[in-house]
């Protein structure tokens, strides 16, 4: 019998999300006092400007990543954060709007492919820094 993963390529998407999805799950699992993370500085120091101030610590860091989990596994995209972010993106992205859509489409897959497994190594870096607080070995 196959396992799940077995099914889809190495370069599936699906893969790709089941992968960040489980990352997630097992780091709520591990993770039973997120309010530990609370003002503990990230090692990797995202984009605070761009992103909100609360992203500057572990526990920001946490919620975001859980939130983009669910909005992977729902498909619905919050209508504010939906409409504010395209506009900023439509701007930046004007040029390539009149690009041939294959190739815009494996520019934008390929985007996809390095975010979710970044956001997936930066979840597994999260839950191995909460085991460091609470100090329990790997």
């Amino acid at each position: 019998m196959q396992s799940a993963e077995s099914k889809f390529n190495k370069k599936s998407l699906l893969l790709a999300l089941r992968r960040y999805s489980s990352t997630i799950n097992d780091m709520e699992k591990t993770i039973l006092l997120p309010s530990l993370l609370r003002d503990v500085p990230a090692d990797e120091v995202w984009d605070c400007e761009a992103a909100e101030e609360s992203c500057c610590d572990l526990y920001g860091n946490y919620l975001m990543l859980k939130a983009i989990r669910n909005i992977v596994e729902s498909g619905l995209v919050p209508l504010d954060d939906h409409k504010a972010k395209n506009n900023t993106l439509n701007k930046t992205l004007e040029p390539l709007l009149d690009t041939d859509p294959e190739v815009l489409f494996r520019f934008h897959l390929s985007g996809l492919f390095s975010v979710m497994s970044d956001l997936t190594k930066k979840s597994q870096s999260l839950t191995d820094k909460y085991m460091d607080i609470i100090g329990v070995a790997k």
